[in-house]
């Protein structure tokens, strides 16, 4: 007989937030203790946080997280940063060794700006300048991954359980408003330390438990527009599809759900005629970015997060409140490993967003 922990759990993975109303930043102890009633949920193949607010010296700086394979690579892909950014500081990622953690490649971080005269001749605003470098370097040069470019946030992650990836990289070091979490059961690409969650770009970062059976409709719709899937996982396809409604095309958050786990048909057909006016535009004009299987997802984001279960909530999802600070996760056990006392537990519904949004300007 098989004994738990030897056989694959249909509903594996593991996603977790943690979010303060006010701004207040909190070290990464409590979003790895979240990890922890869940570890069973993930197989050791890929762990990772994501953290808003940890660079408040650097905050007007995008923060390049990179993974090399080399220092020979390392060489190679700092002379096309630095042909491309004012470079203000280089150094490795801190970590501590931690025997669970293995073969790790080279870690290093970068705190840039856009060189002014490359972007004037490029003729493109900061973001999408950023987002062409990376998309450039992930799926041109070797030996090297950004895995993370936003402001005053970065992703951490690797192969590995998600409470040793969080004592890897020394998050108890680190102070955010805003935390998400990952622990990964890969169903069908193998773990390495690119394709652990979160995937990030600019400032969105995605957590996402489940399978969507839609990726190859959503991956060659989002490839149209420039974004280049490289490791053939859904996680990837998700958050270039965030990146693509809510920064190029301007959409909502609430806009954004309602592409992602569009209503069914019958149910727009039941709304007042301006709600379904909008529903059925917003699924014409995007339906292939509607979001098939099984998923709950995690959306971190400067100042908010956004979590979302697909429309027939086929993954479980909670959320909960304590003060300031929302919580959000896989399991209840996850939220309470946080805040024991946590207040107004409850599963949204399948489609029902959870927007948390931090007061402005206290980020």
């Amino acid at each position: 007989m098989k004994k738990e922990g030897q056989i694959r759990i249909p509903s594996g993975c593991a996603i977790s937030a943690a979010i303060s109303r006010s701004g207040q930043r909190i070290t990464g102890e409590k979003i790895i203790d979240s990890m922890r009633p869940m570890h069973d949920r993930s197989n050791g193949l890929g762990g990772g946080f994501a953290g808003y607010g940890i660079y408040p010296e650097y905050k007007d700086l995008y923060a390049l997280h990179i993974f090399y394979d080399s220092d020979a690579y390392r060489s190679q892909c700092e002379l096309f940063i630095k042909e491309s950014f004012e470079v203000v500081k280089a150094e490795p990622i801190p970590t501590r060794k931690t025997p669970e953690i293995t073969d790790e490649p080279l870690i290093w971080r970068y705190f840039v700006t856009p060189l002014r005269s490359v972007l004037a001749s490029a003729q493109l605003d900061e973001k999408e300048y950023v987002t062409r470098f990376v998309t450039r370097v992930n799926s041109l040069m070797t030996g090297c991954y950004v895995f993370s470019c936003g402001k005053n946030m970065g992703a951490f992650k690797a192969v590995g359980f998600p409470e040793d990836v969080g004592h890897f990289y020394r998050l108890e070091e680190y102070r955010a408003y805003s935390w998400t979490a990952h622990g990964r059961y890969p169903t069908n690409t193998p773990g390495w330390w690119g394709g652990a969650h979160p995937f990030a770009l600019l400032d969105y970062s995605v957590v996402h438990n489940g399978e969507i059976s839609s990726y190859d409709a959503n991956r060659r719709f989002i490839e149209m527009f420039g974004y280049k899937c490289t490791l053939q996982t859904d996680t990837e396809v998700i958050t270039y599809i965030a990146d693509y409604l809510l920064r190029r095309q301007g959409l909502t958050l609430e806009e954004t759900a309602s592409v992602i786990a569009a209503p069914f048909w019958e149910t727009i057909g039941r709304m007042d005629e301006d709600a379904r006016r909008k529903a059925t535009y917003l699924r014409t004009i995007f339906g292939s970015l509607l979001i098939t299987g099984p998923f709950s997802i995690i959306l971190g984001f400067e100042g908010g997060l956004m979590a979302l279960n697909d429309r027939l909530k086929l993954r479980s999802m909670v959320a909960g409140e304590k003060g300031d600070f929302v919580y959000v996760a896989s399991e209840e056990a996850a939220i309470r490993a946080m805040e024991p006392d946590v207040e107004n537990v409850y599963a949204p519904q399948g489609g029902e967003p959870v927007i948390v949004k931090v007061k402005e300007g206290q980020y």
